[in-house]
């Protein structure tokens, strides 16, 4: 058949609808009988796949739907897998043994078998066009009218998926970090592995997309979206993720709006039944919760176990929540050694499962007791593995978490200004030299954007400022007043303006709701807020030389 560009200048309409009409024929006529025929010949249900893959995007719509997607939804998830496809993970065997060892350093040379083998792969038809063999096959999940055939097609990726980690985790590759390829494999090993990776992008973003369109049919399908086949559908969606995670943690290869909606939308339905939350951390739990890994692969799934977790702890119980959650972050709330992009993420992820369990209302007791040790973490992390942004981040939810509305703050009502009290007292002995630039996951993979010079103290203070919106009514008023104080001790003043401008915008932006925002009003024209942090503090009126002047500490009787 020729190409969409020329296919409308040399067929008519008629010949072109009959041309399709009998490819459509033909590719049912045998779909029907490939199961029979691969018995005596395996090759024949990829080479109807492979016939399809090249006519599919020449056929109309109306075509597309005559296809008998319950039999081509099978044999293209096994053409896209199989021995045709991806060989269930096998080209990743024989790898280990090809790896020799230079000095301190591992060598995979062009020369090597396994490495003839990989570019064999990418030579076999099916290979060459596996991106639209995975759309050929997310079409067949679509229009496929068996359900069953579906959840049997999400259980051989899965399968597919749980072979690609376990070879990758048999593979000397998998315990170098990223940031050491450099210094650990050999000039030749640099060579050779771009080509394993691309390979393996490949096997993410096909895979991923079949997920995508399994997990877009779970939303409209009655079959699959009862409470009972719901959270099966989620949850092995999730462990096909999370054993493709080596890869797509990897040079940002999860950035694409197919993976987002087929990982978030997992996770929506994961979230709203709480026994399937329960049992699916349970299973990918870390194997020693309480310390980090030392191998590289072990922390990669770590990260995603934590990024999981962050979402499902408000309808799971406390128990859980400190069993699940809790505990496997605590391996990773302080920071030892030199970052890297891996332990920053995961430090942020850690950070941010605590907080989101923290923050449910119903575990108000163990917000209570987790508190005093999360923040005494925090204090001990900053500045020293933290950045002044992910200090406040923290600090402020923690303040937002022990306020009102949330119940801690009618049982605990001292709670935070006890914590405020416990910026302040370290702001006074704070370092007032400028801090070094801190990795950070979120500023990383955003833009860059202009920052201003902070130490230790104006991290402190900023902090302070940060937590004025959710103080209990009764503090607003008089921690302005410490806060002004405290930012006017700042003896530089390069640091003290940010904090300045600062402390003004969260007086005029409207963090605060109206309550808080009324006091802020009488705070600065009545009660010497506006001398505080203009001036610097309360000034005298001129007058003249010799006049009488009120002693403020004179005795009122």
């Amino acid at each position: 058949m020729e190409g969409n560009n020329s296919i409308g200048g040399s067929l008519s309409s008629g010949l072109r609808a009959t041309l399709e009409r009998a490819v459509v024929t033909a590719a049912n006529l045998a779909l029907a009988t490939a199961a029979a025929d691969a018995r005596s010949d395996p090759v024949v249900p990829s080479a109807i796949v492979l016939a399809l893959n090249y006519a599919f995007p020449l056929l109309s719509e109306h075509n597309r739907s005559e296809i008998n997607s319950d039999a081509l939804l099978p044999i293209a998830v096994e053409a896209l897998i199989g021995p045709e496809g991806f060989e269930h993970a096998s080209f990743l065997a024989g790898i280990d043994a090809d790896l020799k060892e230079v000095g301190a350093q591992l060598h995979w040379g062009l020369e090597a078998s396994s490495f003839a083998r990989l570019q064999d792969l990418e030579t076999k038809p099916l290979m060459g066009g596996i991106g639209p063999l995975s759309k050929l096959a997310a079409f067949a999940v679509e229009r496929a009218t068996n359900a069953n055939a579906v959840m049997t097609a999400l259980e051989a990726l899965l399968a597919f998926t749980g072979e690609l980690l376990g070879r990758w985790q048999a593979n000397r590759l998998s315990s170098i970090d990223q940031s050491e390829e450099t210094v650990c494999l050999t000039p030749d090993a640099l060579r050779t592995t771009p080509a394993l990776w691309e390979t393996l992008r490949k096997a993410l973003y096909s895979t991923v997309t079949v997920l995508q369109a399994i997990v877009a049919r779970s939303l409209l399908d009655p079959n699959l979206r009862n409470d009972i086949v719901a959270p099966k559908v989620a949850v092995n969606v999730l462990r096909a993720l999370r054993n493709l995670y080596f890869i797509s943690s990897r040079n940002a290869n999860s950035q694409f709006q197919v993976y987002s909606f087929t990982y978030l939308t997992s996770l929506d339905i994961l979230a709203r039944f709480p026994d399937a939350s329960v049992s699916f951390l349970s299973s990918t739990r870390p194997r020693d919760p309480g310390a980090a890994p030392g191998h590289p692969l072990n922390r990669t799934l770590d990260l995603f176990y934590l990024n999981v977790a962050e979402h499902l702890p408000l309808n799971m119980p406390s128990p859980a929540c400190e069993d699940l959650i809790v505990q496997p972050a605590t391996a990773y709330l302080t920071q030892a050694g030199p970052p890297s992009h891996l332990t920053v993420e995961l430090f942020e992820a850690a950070h941010s499962a605590v907080l989101s369990t923290l923050s449910c209302p119903h575990n108000g007791a163990l917000t209570v007791k987790l508190v005093p040790f999360y923040i005494d973490t925090l204090f001990a992390s900053f500045p020293s593995y933290i950045s002044t942004r992910q200090f406040r981040v923290a600090f402020k939810t923690i303040m937002q978490i022990v306020s009102p509305p949330f119940p801690i703050a009618a049982t605990d009502p001292y709670l935070s200004e006890t914590l405020l009290e416990m910026v302040r007292f370290r702001a006074l002995g704070a370092a007032t030299t400028p801090l070094p630039e801190t990795p950070d996951a979120a500023s990383s993979d955003a833009a860059p954007a202009p920052q201003h010079v902070t130490s230790e103290q104006s991290s402190l203070v900023l902090t302070l400022i940060d937590a004025l919106p959710y103080l209990p009514l009764p503090l607003v008023q008089e921690w302005m007043t410490v806060t002004a104080q405290t930012m006017n001790a700042i003896a530089d003043p390069a640091m003290r303006q940010p904090v300045k401008d600062r402390f003004l915008e969260v007086l005029v932006s409207g963090e605060m709701d109206v309550e808080r925002a009324a006091i802020g009003v009488a705070w600065w024209g009545t009660c010497g807020g506006r001398e505080l942090v203009v001036a610097g503090g309360p000034q005298l009126a001129p007058v003249m030389s010799g006049a009488i002047v009120e002693d403020e500490r004179a005795s009122k009787l």
